[in-house]
């Protein structure tokens, strides 16, 4: 399996419009961070785990031709503006983009995309077929998915694990049963997204103490914000087997 980073970013990305911080003036293009996605390439399929506003120019930059499903973990923009773009894939793969949400953000992608499901469909525009999933397993043409409920301050989200990669953003507590569904991984993504703690996200500290609690082989952190350390301080602030994911980073398993 192969993980590619596709953004790493918090919800402004980085730089920030209009900051002039040490991380947004970073000259290491490891601190460009646009909003986080991965692309998972499983030999079977090739998922996208979120689609936001940068989704057109992570795709373009990473020369992706085929994507058989996309897999939201909730419903904020940062995590699916860029779902218009699905279209280009209804072209190249001659069929409806497959996009798999629980109840909750299945409904917001109907009204934030309400011309998708309209009755009077305007020609040209992307066409979606929608999945809804639960907390449990789920397949997609012979591949597994464990859904990890994890909360964002109160809203629930979904992390994912394949295999034993798991995903897990915007995530500020989890609870002890779904902590069970995070053992014995071989890599583990985690989102931090700054330095000190937020009431909605983990800061580096609660990261760093979960990835302790079920020791993962190895562990990255996305999601990051300009109230993070820049690319190298974060890098020298963590364990061994602990790493600061980046824009275009690949992860062979």
């Amino acid at each position: 399996m192969k993980v590619t980073f596709l953004g790493t970013g918090a919800s402004h990305g980085i730089p920030v419009i209009g900051c002039r911080c040490e991380v947004c003036t970073s000259v290491n293009p490891k601190d460009k961070r646009l909003r986080s996605s991965i692309l998972i390439e499983t030999g079977r399929n090739v998922f996208v785990v979120d689609a936001g506003p940068d989704f057109r120019q992570q795709m373009l930059r990473e020369q992706v031709t085929r994507i058989n499903a996309v897999l939201l973990t909730h419903e904020h923009k940062d995590h699916t503006a860029g779902l218009d773009d699905v279209r280009a894939f209804n072209y190249l793969m001659k069929k409806a983009m497959s996009i798999y949400g629980e109840n909750r953000v299945l409904d917001s992608i109907k009204r934030e995309y309400a011309y998708v499901f309209s009755d009077d469909k305007y020609p040209g525009i992307p066409e979606m077929d929608l999945h809804v999933i639960d907390n449990h397993v789920f397949e997609i043409q012979g591949d597994d998915i464990l859904p990890i409920q994890v909360f964002h301050n109160l809203l629930p989200v979904f992390g994912f694990r394949i295999q034993n990669f798991a995903y897990v953003t915007d995530a500020k507590t989890v609870p002890d049963s779904e902590k069970k569904k995070l053992l014995n991984l071989d890599v583990l993504v985690l989102s931090c997204l700054r330095v000190k703690p937020h009431i909605s996200h983990m800061g580096l500290e609660e990261a760093l103490d979960l990835i302790e609690e079920l020791q993962p082989r190895k562990a990255y952190l996305t999601h990051i914000s300009h109230m993070q350390y820049s690319y190298q301080d974060l890098d020298n602030h963590l364990p061994v087997n602990v790493f600061p994911a980046y824009d275009g980073l690949t992860i062979q398993m």
